[in-house]
């Protein structure tokens, strides 16, 4: 137990898929899982642990954004020994050639914050998922004809659409790293799976568009979540 997770360690499985949105880890479980159980109700992050084909898996939410991310991944892979976090996620884009409801694999997360230097003192604004993870997740795409892009991603301190400049904002992105859109998680749990030697992945649903100006009703990304999660927990019972 921990102050932010009232759950016994034996009610954590190794590999944990990791939403936002409490409601949607309560979704998950009672959509995808059987014999499942809700093993963490404190501060309202629901965690479910159950099976899914027969694999235990623990589904719990992160909150919004990377300080909530930093807490609940350190206490997963410090104190609960987890091995791996897959998020899974909405993002937003900034080019054209990604079009809504698209699925992008995260291969590396920059951020113009300071996670890494408050965490350990380190200079560093880039850092990539587990390769290892990645690569099965691609292989479990092509096996289920879910059609993903890896492509690397802007983690955000500020929702995008309430930046008064948006531009200025993108001129902050360094160019070599062809970054494409932007969520608020992914670099506070690649560099925790990083410092404690686990492993991460993220996988995204894209729900709006800045180039395109469009955007999805909460409905309608609820919706478009499926593939996203069937992948993630294809690729989660193929973990060892």
């Amino acid at each position: 137990m921990t102050a932010h997770n009232e759950a016994k360690k034996d009610d954590i499985s190794k590999i944990v898929i990791m939403p936002g949105d409490p409601l949607r880890a309560k979704y998950i479980a009672e959509n995808f899982l059987t014999d499942y159980k809700l093993v963490n109700t404190v501060r309202n992050i629901f965690a479910y642990t159950g099976f899914y084909k027969n694999k235990k898996i623990t589904v719990m939410a992160s909150g919004m954004g990377m300080p909530s991310m930093g807490i609940y991944c350190y206490e997963l892979y410090k104190f609960y020994d987890v091995d791996t976090i897959i998020r899974i996620g909405s993002c937003g884009v900034y080019v054209e050639d990604v079009n809504l409801l698209e699925t992008i694999l995260v291969d590396g997360s920059f951020t113009t914050g300071n996670f890494a230097k408050n965490m350990t003192g380190e200079e560093v604004n880039f850092v990539n998922a587990s390769m290892e993870v990645n690569d099965l997740i691609e292989n479990v795409s092509k096996e289920l004809k879910i059609p993903i892009r890896k492509e690397n991603m802007a983690c955000t301190e500020c929702f995008d659409p309430y930046l008064e400049n948006v531009n200025l904002y993108l001129k902050q992105l360094p160019e070599e790293k062809k970054i494409v859109g932007s969520e608020m998680e992914s670099f506070a749990l690649f560099y925790t799976a990083k410092v404690l030697d686990k492993k991460a992945a993220c996988l995204l649903t894209v729900v709006d568009s800045i180039k395109k100006k469009q955007s999805l009703t909460s409905e309608d990304r609820q919706n478009s979540l499926h593939d996203m999660i069937k992948l993630s927990l294809e690729t989660a019972i193929k973990l060892t």
